[in-house]
């Protein structure tokens, strides 16, 4: 995890309120697509990114409805080549690796993943819980739809 440290102001903000319903995760991997779509162009011009983004997103909100009690809030954030992501919950314990990764385990890659695949990424505490977030640069493929 580093340290918390100031994004750039946001050209475009979405934020969405959540629920620990069914289908949650889901939900918001499409809120975040339609977002990397409408700011940065086709998913084809991603690549990557996209994949990496979508993955995150589905192991910040599943930590956030398995060991943060309730996710009530996705904030996506789009500004030149960066997409900042937050997902607040009513816990205020701070995500935390239990032991060592093992690639052979069934779950408790999250923080792992974080760490390899977002540029930065943090948590820092709410008036109801906290927000973990992280940071990834987007960058188009070569032949893909420019940012609108």
């Amino acid at each position: 995890m580093t340290s918390p440290r100031m994004r750039p102001t946001a050209a475009r903000t979405r934020r969405y309120e959540l629920s620990a319903s069914d289908g949650v995760v889901r939900e918001c991997r499409d809120l975040a697509g339609r977002a990397l779509s409408d700011w940065f162009g086709t998913f084809a011009g991603l690549g990557q990114v996209t994949d990496d983004v979508l993955l995150l997103v589905s192991e910040v909100v599943t930590n956030a409805l398995t060991h943060g009690g309730v996710p009530y809030e996705l904030r996506l954030d789009g500004s030149e080549g960066r997409l900042w992501v937050q997902v607040s919950d009513t816990s205020p314990l701070r995500p935390r690796p239990h032991g060592r990764h093992d690639a052979g385990r069934p779950s408790g890659h999250g923080l792992y993943l974080l760490g390899r695949l977002a540029d930065a990424w943090g948590c820092v505490p709410r008036c109801r819980g906290k927000a973990v977030w992280f940071e990834v640069e987007v960058v188009l493929r070569a032949g893909g739809a420019s940012p609108t």
